[in-house]
């Protein structure tokens, strides 16, 4: 175990030593970097005169020994263009902008020596480095980008194609003579595909051309097609819009049959509707028979019957040319003997509105049922019975009754009976009289008479409890009856 901790420790200090010493020369890196002040970038057109700013920065405890401009190409070796010593004079170097660079303010001053460049030319661009030979840290530098820009020409343009299979060019863009290159992009609805190459310019500048390719048809004659072009030079992007010219041979159609030409029809009319680019020349009418019936009338795109008969029974043919080719189109025509009833110009009318009716009477309908029912529930008898009067021990207020016989399917002989006379009693609040009674009442007593017992609906005369023309003392109860004997129990009404 404590070998293997020694092991993770070491690994552990050699890699936080490793980082410390990347830190260490960043930091110096990055210290450096920032004692040399320069600007990243500059831009420039060509003719005009730049300057490039240069500067060291806290210079305390370093002492500053001299400075190079050093220039270097995108393509090529670095070279000395300006070299500046405080014991010296400054010197110029042979270089490609000897002449036009020089050392500003003049004379230089070492803590900030700063040149300039006049009349620029394309080929200037690439890095300028300002570096400075000190002690003791020793040489430090600055890099600063000078970009040449050349605002392109641009342009688009369309290509006159013809319908086809193949795929060719339809429209053209090109960005000449820019610095640095443009972006050319397209916008379409049309289905294709952009290709785009860059070819040298004049001064080291860059032209881009780019083709828009695509299977050519009669539907895409006239759809939009859109050449964006960007480039550095722009505020924003420049857009050429143009619409697709695609040439095809004529396309007909022939409109006007209804399929209801009788014998003695009159002034019917047959329309040659065609669309080709470029626009038709000549419309010529024909029949297959090869004659033209004496009652037909030609204008121009329009074949006009002056009155149907067995004569043109046939099959009209018109046919549309134009430069790039032709196109046809017929109709067969069938004479009747009598005319097709015509179907009415307002039956779908009629129709919606017998559907409108019906679902309006619908929603009547349900709205008075909804009406109808929230009444009945507002203003109906109560739901519930009320509780029957309580019984009294008053003689006056008691009535006799007797109990409802319970219906056993026992044989008699094992039935029990009471011997004793028990004074009945019975609810007379649930049988009233007819006129004060509702249908509810009276069938929830039927509902509640015991099974077997007759309707007292279908009686003729009614039990004793429910007479009027006696009291209930004229009740009278069956004789008692030892247990032991045998019996016929007289009727009991009930």
């Amino acid at each position: 175990m404590a070998r293997h901790d020694a092991r993770n420790w070491h690994d552990y200090s050699k890699m936080t030593g490793l980082l410390c010493l990347v830190a260490s020369i960043l930091l110096q890196h990055g210290v450096s970097g920032q004692r040399v002040k320069v600007e990243p970038e500059v831009l420039s057109y060509p003719g005009q005169t730049v300057n490039l700013r240069c500067a060291f920065a806290d210079a305390a405890g370093i002492q500053l020994t001299m400075v190079t401009w050093i220039y270097e190409p995108k393509e090529g070796e670095r070279i000395n263009i300006a070299v500046f010593h405080p014991n010296f004079d400054p010197n110029y170097p042979d270089s490609p902008v000897k002449g036009r660079v020089s050392f500003v303010p003049s004379p230089p001053i070492l803590a900030s020596p700063s040149i300039q460049i006049s009349d620029v030319r394309m080929n200037d661009e690439g890095k300028y480095i300002c570096e400075y030979a000190t002690y003791p840290r020793g040489n430090e530098q600055g890099i600063t980008y000078l970009v040449m820009l050349a605002k392109p020409q641009n342009s688009a343009s369309l290509v006159t194609v013809e319908a086809g299979a193949k795929q060719v060019v339809v429209a053209k863009c090109e960005s000449v003579d820019g610095r640095p290159a443009a972006q050319i992009s397209w916008v379409t609805t049309a289905n294709g595909n952009a290709t785009t190459v860059s070819k040298p310019g004049a001064d080291n500048t860059v032209t881009m051309r780019s083709e828009y390719r695509m299977v050519p048809t009669a539907a895409d004659n006239g759809k939009d097609i859109s050449c964006v072009v960007v480039h550095r030079t722009q505020v924003k992007a420049e857009s050429f819009p143009l619409k697709l010219e695609v040439q095809y041979a004529p396309q007909v159609t022939i409109v006007g049959y209804d399929n209801n030409w009788y014998v003695g029809r009159t002034n019917v009319l047959l329309t040659c509707e065609a669309n080709g680019n470029p626009v038709p020349l000549s419309v010529l009418w024909k029949t297959m028979s090869g004659e033209i019936p004496d009652t037909v009338q030609i204008n121009g795109n329009e074949l006009k019957v002056l009155k149907v008969d067995d004569a043109v029974n046939t099959t009209f043919v018109c046919e549309v040319k134009n430069r790039i080719g032709s196109g046809r189109d017929q109709v067969a025509v069938m004479v009747r003997g009598t005319r097709l009833p015509e179907k009415g110009a307002t039956t779908g009318s009629i129709i919606g509105a017998l559907i409108g009716v019906i679902i309006l009477l619908a929603i009547i309908g349900t709205a008075i049922a909804m009406y109808r029912k929230h009444r009945d529930q507002k203003d109906g008898p109560p739901k519930y019975k009320p509780p029957p009067p309580k019984k009294t021990n008053s003689s006056a207020g008691r009535v006799n009754t007797a109990p409802a016989p319970v219906v056993e399917d026992r044989p008699l002989t094992d039935q029990y009976y009471s011997t004793q006379s028990v004074e009945p009693v019975t609810d007379l609040d649930t049988y009233h009289d007819e006129e004060d009674d509702g249908v509810e009442d009276r069938e929830h007593y039927y509902s509640a008479a015991p099974s077997g017992w007759d309707d007292p609906r279908n009686n003729e005369v009614p039990p004793p409890y429910m007479r009027r023309d006696g009291s209930p003392q004229d009740y009278h109860q069956a004789p008692n009856v030892n247990r032991g004997e045998s019996f016929v129990s007289s009727a009991m009404f009930v």
